[in-house]
């Protein structure tokens, strides 16, 4: 396990380009990840890093034992993870990332029955709507609408990621509700940031005959939390765009409506991504088990579909 340890500190902090970086993401500290690289360059007998106060590189050596040693390092980190369970039952700290608002909601709910059936678990959860490179933060899975799959992280369908269009039934009570999409161009716009890139996207409507539309709204404010944006509606400021999962519980309780009903934004699909490795740790297999369980059962899919 020392050998596993100091392979470890030499793969992450290649990838890292530092032991700062390479000790954030395995939870200790720099002087100890050096001391497991050269305890490890001792043991080969070689050096694997070019090190200065500014910049740490690999050597030709280093950077010809990384390809040999990384992918199965992996292999062997997970085998061992498997088998580390307690009385062969999942185990072990499971970090997942999620949205804040999306995992407060529908994620949070699941963990009364999930820690049942698997006590061994320790759930490290992590709330961010900011998108999070899975692989090289460590996560075991990550929740959230459609994302640009990096290399060696594969996903698995959960709910359709629809967007509608919502307003307060106070502010629909001073404005005339929009007929068409063109009518929202008379109208004031809660809109949101995207996380990935800080900017408005220009999403475009579309209806059961696969007509489009633009969302052409006037820019009455800008937020970049979707639950701020529900709040603001809900107080009568404007028309805002919205993914149907966050608008659900105001619509459920009548303090939201739909506006054009007929329209919707289709934003793909709510996804579980994970490590694409066929050897799946015992406890990210049991979470994605349990999660796509947990949909079914509250009729997740249904009730975050505009249709």
């Amino acid at each position: 396990m020392e050998t596993l340890s100091s392979l470890e500190s030499f793969v992450r902090s290649a990838e890292a380009g530092s032991f700062a970086e390479a000790a954030r993401r395995l939870g200790l500290t720099p002087a100890a990840v050096g001391k497991n690289v050269a305890r490890l360059e001792a043991s080969l007998g070689v050096r694997l890093f070019q090190r200065s106060t500014r910049r740490l590189t690999l050597t030709e050596a280093g950077e010809r034992f990384l390809g040999e040693v990384r992918g199965g390092l992996s292999t062997i980190q997970l085998a061992v993870a498997n088998l580390a369970s307690a009385a062969g039952q999942p185990a072990g700290t499971l970090k997942v990332s999620m949205g804040v608002t999306f995992g407060r909601d529908y994620l949070v709910p699941m963990l009364d029955t999930f820690l049942q059936r698997y006590p061994a678990i320790v759930p490290d959860w992590h709330f961010d709507n900011a998108p999070v490179d899975l692989i090289a933060q460590g996560f075991d899975a990550a929740v959230s609408g459609a994302t640009e799959l990096s290399p060696g992280v594969v996903a698995r369908k959960l709910a359709p990621a629809h967007r509608i269009l919502v307003a307060a039934p106070a502010y629909l009570a001073q404005h005339p509700a929009p007929q068409a999409p063109a009518d929202l161009a008379q109208h004031a716009g809660i809109l949101l940031r995207s996380p990935q890139t800080g900017r408005i996207r220009p999403w475009s409507l579309r209806n059961r005959q696969h007509d489009e539309a633009p969302v052409d709204l006037q820019q009455r404010m800008t937020l970049s939390d979707p639950d701020a944006a529900c709040r603001a509606t809900e107080m009568g400021l404007g028309i805002a765009l919205v993914s149907l999962p966050h608008a659900l519980p105001y619509l459920e309780q009548g303090r939201l409506v739909r506006v054009l009903p007929a329209w919707y934004v289709d934003a793909g699909h709510i996804s579980v991504y994970f490590s694409a490795h066929a050897l799946l740790p015992a406890k990210t297999r049991a979470f994605i088990d349990s999660l796509v369980e947990h949909f079914n059962q509250q009729r997740l899919p249904e009730r975050f579909s505009a249709l």
